[in-house]
């Protein structure tokens, strides 16, 4: 968030869900127009797809071609996307590596002997 004060915070997250659900209505409209299910399309293309349209004031008019262009870009079947919020890597008990390797390389072999 970029406001300095809570009421304002609170505002600036309020447009944020509109823009959302604005993607969405959009996303939904274009599904609805060429037959498909809306969670078919990607999120991140129609986004950006709105982006350029909302710059180019004088195709405003034309939104078929806009939901027929959202529609083209569709997402694949992911079931199971649940990601683990875990760290993979887990702590190992010997020290780091701190100095190059050949260096370290040769201060083992005469520690060894």
């Amino acid at each position: 968030m970029s406001c300095k004060t809570a009421e304002m915070n609170e505002k600036e997250m309020w447009v944020y869900f509109l823009a959302y659900n604005l993607i969405r209505l959009i996303m939904a409209e274009a599904a609805n127009q060429n037959g498909i299910l809306p969670r078919e399309l990607s999120f991140k293309h129609s986004l950006q797809l709105w982006l350029i349209w909302t710059r180019q004031t004088h195709k405003h008019d034309d939104t078929q071609t806009l939901f027929m262009l959202i529609a083209q870009r569709r997402v694949g079947n992911r079931p199971g996307r649940a990601e683990p919020r875990a760290v993979k890597r887990r702590p190992k008990p010997l020290p780091l590596l701190m100095q190059p390797r050949a260096e370290a390389q040769i201060y083992y072999r005469k520690k060894e002997y």
